[in-house]
């Protein structure tokens, strides 16, 4: 979240961003509360100062009678006091509330615009768009008709939105997996497997919804407990309430979890298949880094996203997310789109990767401190996340651009040591 006194000083320039990001948080409605905050906070402390001084008074009366004044007095501010705390209590509480919808600040070279149509390409990789000297098939068709998907049997055992991986298609997904990972390891990240659940309050602090209407968070019923939508989630609360020597950082991490989200009202045909699930794999990056790091740490998770569909001899490119498309922690985000030639009519991009640096918001919801030598004190420190590789979008990729006019698919070359095979089907 932003800090509140930064919202109060540059109210103006809060309002303007929460405009260009579709935001409706109110911004008026916090300064007054904030206001009324610091006067409750003054009203408190003179309270407080004024019960102490009757205190000490207590012990120093020349009389019962007077003894007796002072403590009727005593308890009467302490009574006061105990009122106004309850009244300083609901005010944070109400600031707190408005303070959670205010987005984060923009970065001044992102694109303005209301939505991903305002996104600003910024490079293409190494290779091109294949071309085929035949009519090409969507992941849906081929998974089909090479028995590597199964949509019907995830529809009947769980519903819709959900599938089996079946034979070859095992295998890529863990080879991906494999390939993402020992390229992040041999980056330096420290390599985990989250948990799929995590607390609300980690939801909240990475800037989540686990709960009402606009949700895209599975719920656990009757527990404070959620289905993580992404290891962004979990690896953000690792640090989550700690303080860490600045010479500590950068702190790399990369998470294997399962994401599960509603995606409630999406449909149409680029959204078939795999390409927006209720549940697939994910190899996510996050980094933990003072703040005069975490520009040059954006542009090197971008990097890496890159090299990684480099690698896998994919065609894609790199968006620079417009101000109304970003989530509400992201100062800047890049998304990288592969090619995919089952999409619209002869082939289309589609967001496979995304990473955001979130600077100091998230660490501020989650406690995450450092302190600098010699120093009093502690400053918030910088997250960020990236996709490393979704697994469901990156099958997709793999299984229309290695497609053959005789019905197979040739596995990338960076793929074959981790599948054992050179092609499937």
């Amino acid at each position: 979240m932003l800090d509140r006194k930064f919202i109060v000083e540059n109210a103006a320039l809060v309002k303007e961003n929460c405009a260009r990001r579709n935001s409706k948080a109110d911004i008026d409605r916090f300064v007054e509360l904030e206001m009324q905050r610091r006067q409750m906070q003054q009203q408190v402390d003179e309270l407080n100062r004024q019960a102490n001084e009757t205190s000490k008074l207590i012990g120093k009366a020349k009389t019962p009678e007077e003894r007796e004044a002072l403590k009727t007095q005593g308890r009467e501010l302490r009574d006061q006091c105990t009122a106004a705390g309850e009244k300083l209590t609901a005010l944070e509480g109400d600031i707190d509330a408005v303070q959670r919808t205010i987005p984060n600040m923009s970065h001044p070279q992102a694109p303005i615009g209301g939505d991903d149509q305002a996104n600003l390409e910024v490079k293409k990789g190494k290779h091109a768009p294949p071309k085929f000297d035949f009519k090409p098939l969507d992941h849906v068709e081929l998974g089909e008709k090479l028995n590597l998907i199964d949509f019907e049997a995830g529809a009947k055992t769980t519903g819709h939105g959900f599938y089996f991986l079946k034979n070859d298609a095992v295998l890529l997904e863990l080879a991906l997996q494999q390939y993402a990972i020992h390229l992040l390891m041999g980056e330096g990240f420290t390599p985990t497997i989250t948990p799929d659940l995590a607390r609300n309050e980690v939801l909240h602090g990475t800037g989540y919804i686990p709960r009402g209407p606009e949700t895209q968070i599975y719920s656990i019923a009757e527990s404070d407990l959620s289905l993580v939508a992404t290891a962004e989630i979990t690896l953000g609360g690792y640090l989550a309430d700690t303080i860490q020597e600045e010479d500590v950082f950068p702190i790399k991490m990369c998470g294997i979890s399962h994401c599960y989200r509603t995606e409630a009202g999406a449909g149409g045909r680029a959204s078939r298949g795999l390409y927006r699930v209720h549940q697939f794999t994910k190899v996510e990056m996050f980094a933990f880094t003072l703040p005069d790091q975490s520009d040059a740490m954006l542009e090197y998770f971008c990097d890496l996203e890159c090299r990684i569909f480099d690698g896998l001899g994919i065609a894609y490119r790199v968006v620079d997310t417009a101000t109304g498309d970003l989530g509400g922690p992201a100062y800047r985000k890049y998304d990288l789109e592969a090619w995919m030639p089952g999409r619209g009519n002869g082939g289309e991009y589609g967001e496979v990767t995304s990473t955001s640096n979130c600077t100091d918001y998230q660490a501020r919801r989650l406690g995450i401190r450092y302190r600098k030598k010699g120093e009093k004190g502690t400053h918030f420190a910088h997250t960020l996340n990236g996709t490393a590789v979704a697994l469901s979008r990156a099958i997709i990729a793999v299984l229309e651009n290695y497609q053959q006019a005789d019905g197979t698919i040739v596995v990338p070359e960076v793929l074959r040591k981790y599948m054992g095979k050179d092609r499937i089907g």
